[in-house]
């Protein structure tokens, strides 16, 4: 008997217009580590939108999606510290569905104190903020450091770790509403870019030194801005494209400052089951410790989709958005 369930499918790459919610066949357990999720709660993420887009390729047709949280169906035979009835997170293809099969060693039990919902808000953005801050350029006390689109579900949680490890964040934003949040995330300084001069006012907070860091997930529209914020010495990490894929530009850029320049991608951080295990242990204590509160902007239903992706395409999300099947 063939199982069905809902999911959003793309035929081909574009706007919003390609996501369809249709009906297709549920996953399958056909490998020994494989893990069946039925699925309470998905995140979305920008890197859905570049697929969608296909600013990053995928083998058509596709379910989008990279990370859920629900309760475990079923397991292959060699899955042996997970089992049918878990509360589950997990990093996967295909999970804007009812049913997503992930890998064993991309799926994590949540531990009590964390509800479905918040793990699956939690764990790309966690992740990859984590991996940020302590990997591609460990934030030291007393840092200044730059994070564009700081009210954003990246940002916001950027701007608390960098805070936590005694670091000055100085956030851009795009206006008021989203200036408080970032200062109530703890943003020593914010700029809001529509109305000032973003390298001025970095040089004037620095004292004209510049910043330690940078971290810039906006990509094409915010590039010679960062190259212009970043101290001599320091550091830029570029790791989204959100207004576009940065063009080929001269490496001699980076001699005025001897700049470092990394483009980093969270899953070669986590490549191996034991990165995974203790990034994710250290994300999950930090939240229970009450050391990094996840702003869950709004929740959609599955067939909501189009929606989820122009509120966050068109920046009017502050925090996290949540499919929910």
């Amino acid at each position: 008997m063939t199982l069905s369930m809902k999911a959003i499918q793309i035929k081909s790459t574009g706007g919003v217009e390609v996501l369809e919610y249709i009906t297709i066949e549920r996953p399958k357990i056909t490998e020994p580590m494989d893990v069946l999720v039925k699925n309470n709660f998905i995140g979305v993420n920008f890197i859905d939108t570049y697929h969608r887009s296909g600013v990053y390729n995928l083998s058509l047709p596709a379910v989008l999606g990279r990370e859920g949280a629900g309760i475990v169906e079923s397991v292959g035979d060699g899955v042996k510290d997970i089992k049918p009835g878990d509360c589950v997170a997990y990093l996967g293809a295909s999970s804007y569905a009812e049913y997503t099969k992930a890998p064993s060693s991309y799926v994590t039990k949540v531990p009590n104190g964390i509800d479905s919902r918040l793990a699956a808000a939690s764990l790309l953005q966690g992740l990859t903020s984590w991996t940020l801050v302590t990997q591609s350029y460990e934030v030291k006390k007393d840092d200044w450091v730059l994070i564009h689109a700081a009210a954003g579900g990246t940002g916001l949680l950027l701007v608390q770790l960098v805070k936590n490890l005694g670091a000055h964040a100085i956030g851009t934003v795009s206006n008021d509403e989203k200036a408080k949040l970032a200062i109530a995330a703890g943003v020593k300084h914010v700029i809001n870019y529509t109305t000032q001069n973003v390298v001025e006012e970095v040089m004037r907070i620095t004292d004209n030194q510049g910043v330690h860091a940078v971290f810039d997930g906006v990509g094409k529209d915010t590039f010679e801005i960062s190259l212009a914020c970043a101290r001599r010495l320091g550091s830029f990490i570029s790791f989204g494209n959100a207004s576009g894929i940065i063009p080929p530009f001269d490496i001699l850029k980076l001699s005025a400052k001897n700049l470092k320049l990394m483009r980093p991608t969270l899953f070669k951080y986590i490549e191996t089951e034991e990165e995974f295990k203790k990034y994710t242990a250290e994300l999950f204590t930090i939240i229970k410790e009450g050391k990094l509160d996840i702003k869950i902007w709004k929740t959609y239903k599955l067939s909501d989709v189009k929606q989820a992706h122009q509120d966050l395409e068109g920046r009017k999300s502050t925090g996290k958005l949540i499919l929910q099947p």
